[in-house]
């Protein structure tokens, strides 16, 4: 544990606008399509996160020249066949479960055996869940214990489409099957259960021979041999993850409004937004337009007087599944009952969050009841806090973090949260931002 943040005081009523830093989903996929493609691909407002920066030196590690100033970047692609699989490659994907998830899918022809490595947090989640159906491709994989991290991928040269039923709604597993199809002659199919869309989006944009067909409770996805991306010139919008904490903490206080400006709004990221809407929050989506197959908007929040409870559905689980941390907030100061189901995935994390979700309600004074992948929280509109809480030991997870912040400026207390540097995986300017609402 290190570099502790210290809350003793509740934040006031406020209205302002904001910016957020740019989507991290976006920022990653951005590194590793322009990677590939035919020339120079230019990004404004990429993410200067470690989740970002470990995509950056993974691509760099297989070759790839990249030119940071600020946080513009450009990337000099060398083609869908322009890696260079030298021996004894390790890449180290720190945090970032997308990058060691994405990128094992590019790697499945390597020439030369590839290590892949992760943090602590990383290296404790399953990593089986890719390396099962990219084996299928003709890929071969060593995991220790079968599953997790170090692992070690040698490639084939006679890859083999395949079909891969994915039924978790990981976006991650997806991408990767999607990657791995580029490389293999033939069509590969992938039926999965509907959950975050950029790669198809970025796909589309590309012309890349990928086909979708959605289905009632999953999409259809084609992909055949990609023989060349064109270079992706691209701003970055703003990352609907770290707005939905400036979300919450608007909702949260009961005289304030808040507009985050050029937001990414993709429908399969907004599940916090129709949650909240549910339980009271009030939303209104300006200046939209379509950025390359985004949906980008400014979003303006005003509190509600009575925040309401809530049975969740579980068709919002996938759109809403990294803002849960934060939305169990929410539900700790609503009149009523709140029922959150099917939500194991949560523990697939960077943290085991349904369990953090749940201690730091416990922390709170919330009355809760939790499975492996189900909570009930009681809510309390009455919500005040005056004792001391510390967060530690949380993996580093950078969502317990910002979540226990925001909990304590809402509803008072003091407040000590361990390991402030956890916030460089996601958004860096995190606090700085906290400081402009305060001010």
């Amino acid at each position: 544990m290190s570099n502790p943040i210290f809350i003793n005081k509740r934040i006031d009523d406020f209205n302002k606008v904001i910016n957020v830093s740019g989507d991290k989903s976006i920022s990653i996929r951005w590194v590793l399509f322009s990677s590939l493609a035919q020339g120079v691909s230019k990004a404004k407002n990429l993410l200067m996160s470690e989740d970002v920066m470990a995509t950056i030196n993974a691509v760099k590690k297989m070759g790839i020249k990249v030119i940071l100033n600020k946080n513009d970047c450009k990337i000099y692609g060398k083609g869908f066949d322009g890696y260079k699989y030298k021996k004894n490659i390790t890449i180290n994907a720190e945090n970032s479960g997308t990058l060691g998830r994405l990128i094992l899918g590019f790697l499945i022809n390597t020439s030369n055996p590839i290590k892949l490595i992760g943090d602590k947090s990383l290296s404790k989640r399953d990593f089986s869940r890719v390396s099962k159906p990219l084996s299928k491709f003709g890929a071969k994989f060593k995991l220790k214990n079968n599953k997790f991290l170090p692992l070690v991928i040698s490639g084939s040269n006679n890859l083999k489409p395949c079909t891969y039923f994915e039924n978790r709604g990981s976006a991650q597993c997806k991408s990767s099957i999607i990657f791995g199809g580029m490389r293999t002659s033939g069509t590969t199919v992938i039926r999965a259960k509907k959950s975050r869309n950029h790669t198809e989006l970025l796909c589309k944009y590309l012309n890349l021979p990928l086909a979708i067909k959605h289905k009632k409770n999953y999409d259809e996805i084609k992909i055949k041999k990609v023989s060349k991306i064109k270079p992706l010139n691209y701003k970055i919008p703003g990352d609907i993850s770290s707005s939905a904490f400036f979300i919450v903490l608007t909702a949260l206080l009961k005289k304030s409004k808040l507009i985050i400006k050029d937001v990414n709004i993709n429908p399969s990221r907004i599940g916090i937004i129709i949650i909240l809407k549910k339980m009271g929050v009030k939303f209104n989506f300006r200046n939209k337009r379509i950025y390359k197959g985004e949906k980008i908007a400014d979003i303006k929040i005003i509190s509600p007087k009575i925040l309401k409870s809530i049975n969740c559905p579980t068709k919002l689980n996938s759109g809403a599944i990294d803002e849960f941390l934060i939305i169990f907030l929410v539900a700790a100061k609503a009149k009523g009952i709140s029922n959150f189901k099917n939500l194991g995935e949560l523990n697939q994390k960077e943290s085991p969050r349904l369990r953090w979700g749940k201690y730091i309600l416990d922390q709170l004074g919330v009355k809760s009841i939790a499975t492996k992948n189900s909570i009930k929280i009681y809510g309390n509109p009455k919500l005040n806090i005056n004792k001391k809480i510390e967060i530690k030991n949380y993996l580093k997870d950078h969502r317990v973090f910002m979540t226990s912040v925001i909990a304590a400026l809402a509803f008072g207390g003091h407040w000590k949260i361990h390991d402030k540097d956890s916030i460089k995986t996601s958004f860096p300017n995190f606090l700085k931002t906290i400081k402009k609402i305060q001010k």
